[in-house]
């Protein structure tokens, strides 16, 4: 089943330690810019993986090993929090 990028911002505060739903995501396979709550997530997978929601290639997967998360943006061109308001 396939959520938006909502369902893992508790994950990516622990990972990145800010609130990152609000991040632009640039894709490395198209180019397309969104923020992250806008990706789709696949929570089932070996880890949470998370696609474009443009041409769904992978942006980044999450997995839990040994009690670390190893997290792999090879997918991303980009990802940039937004500034401090």
């Amino acid at each position: 089943m396939a959520l938006d990028g909502n369902a893992i911002g508790g994950l990516l505060l622990e990972v990145f330690a800010a609130d990152m739903t609000s991040a632009l995501a640039t894709c490395a396979t198209c180019g397309a810019v969104r923020p992250v709550a806008e990706t789709t997530v696949y929570l089932r997978a070996p880890g949470t993986v998370v696609r474009c929601r443009t041409c769904t290639s992978v942006l980044m997967v999450i997995s839990r090993v040994r009690g670390l998360n190893c997290v792999d943006l090879t997918g991303l061109l980009a990802l940039q929090a937004e500034a401090n308001k």
